[in-house]
């Protein structure tokens, strides 16, 4: 026996947003293993390092991210809507590959102190960010939208971590 049409979309409405908070966890479990590599040097190394002047506090940027990973968390959410976040998709890859590589530059950057290295991978991290923000666009024209922040903002770090990279050998 059926359920009543409006029952049907009171499950339905549920698991889209169990869904929307499984793909914000995902975006903010990268932000908290980010951000343990990141304490590891941020008070201690980071400060010591020359920067060019227009380097932004600790407060922006850790404010900008906290944006871009809700964006990121809803871009995602708005892709599987549409049924195309499925297990290894390429949707699903690309979005995971570019979460691993933006840990993995705090990891080189902060944890091993290695702006050289963290500039190789910001490098293949805007490409994998490029990669997913077409494969979103092509499902979902807002998804692709919502990580444009998230490609600016990862081109301006990029020419930060060289700058920084070049100002310290």
């Amino acid at each position: 026996m059926r359920g009543h049409p409006a029952e049907h979309h009171t499950t339905a409405r549920v698991w889209q947003l169990v869904a929307l908070g499984g793909f914000f966890s995902a975006c903010f479990l990268a932000a908290a293993l980010g951000s343990a590599f990141t304490s590891m040097s941020v008070e201690t190394w980071y400060p010591t390092l020359a920067k060019p002047v227009w380097t932004p506090s600790g407060k922006l940027i850790g404010a900008v991210w906290s944006v871009l990973y809700t964006l990121m968390g809803l871009s995602a959410w708005l892709v599987w809507t549409r049924g195309f976040f499925t297990f290894l998709s390429r949707e699903a890859v690309w979005f995971s590959l570019q979460l691993l590589l933006n840990v993995s530059w705090s990891a080189l950057f902060f944890g091993l102190r290695s702006p050289g290295l963290a500039v190789i991978n910001i490098g293949i991290l805007w490409a994998a960010i490029l990669v997913t923000t077409i494969l979103f666009w092509a499902v979902s024209r807002p998804a692709g939208y919502l990580l444009m922040p998230y490609l600016a903002w990862v081109s301006f770090a990029s020419v930060l971590n060289i700058m920084i990279w070049r100002m310290n050998c």
